[in-house]
């Protein structure tokens, strides 16, 4: 079959396809809905960003989506920029207050040194070329300025987790991910020191009990309005070898 074509009036896409955004555009804003874990990591990655250190500080937020970021962030001092190539997406991350940009994250828009932080959220492990979008990321940042992430690691045991268990649950859509460009940890921070960014990673997980509940509530239509509450919440864990998470600041 035809990448894109349609079966049963349903479009097949290859796997990491960027229409699939388009395709799930409403599923964005749901909090239990196709990318709820995204929400939860949003809340874990703003929480490594501090309040701004000056006026008119910028924040760009490289593959925003929705801009699921933006109410973690509120009140921090920033103007949130978000880069994505999807525009549906941009459409609703506009919607909440973030400054959009429809672009390519390996060519943005936007001056050298002109963030004060950059965050690249679940982007690395969907993007074609991870090290060509970090030496991105690393030129938007000013000296002194913050680069936060999360992503996949490149190990047998986060294609296990994330593609061959993760995406037959209900709440995971299908060929969301490419395994063949997770990310090996070793190689990013080696390669953000290339750009004068010391990053320090560690693993990530959400917490099991919560998630548990979750699918539970989830599978048995408890989950909802009334169940935003119990979100599960993403925490450190000693192992890197399926979803980590990246903080460093740029020399100079």
């Amino acid at each position: 079959m035809r990448d894109g074509a349609v079966s049963s009036g349903v479009r097949v896409l290859p796997p990491n396809d960027p229409r699939q955004y388009d395709d799930l555009a409403g599923e964005w804003w749901r909090p239990d809905g196709a990318f709820a874990m995204l929400h939860w990591l949003a809340r874990a990655r703003a929480a490594l960003v501090p309040p701004a250190a000056r006026p008119d500080a910028v924040l760009v937020d490289l593959g925003c989506g929705a801009g699921l970021m933006a109410p973690h962030l509120a009140g921090r001092g920033y103007r949130h920029v978000g880069v994505d190539l999807t525009r549906s997406a941009l459409v609703q991350a506009a919607a909440h207050g973030v400054t959009v940009l429809a672009g390519d994250a390996t060519a943005v828009p936007l001056a050298d040194g002109c963030a004060d932080v950059v965050a690249a959220g679940e982007l690395l492990e969907h993007v074609p070329d991870w090290r060509a979008t970090v030496a991105e990321a690393c030129r938007l940042l000013r000296p002194g300025g913050l680069l936060v992430l999360d992503t996949l690691n490149d190990t047998v045991l986060a294609r296990l987790v994330a593609v061959e268990l993760g995406e037959r649950l209900p709440t995971v859509p299908r060929g969301i991910h490419d395994p063949r460009l997770f990310v090996d940890d070793r190689e990013l921070v080696a390669e953000c020191a290339r750009h004068g960014v010391d990053l320090r990673v560690r693993g990530i997980r959400p917490s099991l009990p919560a998630t548990v509940g979750w699918l539970v509530r989830r599978g048995t239509g408890g989950a909802g309005p009334g169940g935003r509450g119990r979100a599960p919440r993403i925490r450190p864990t000693w192992s890197t070898a399926v979803l980590y998470q990246g903080r460093g600041v740029r020399r100079g």
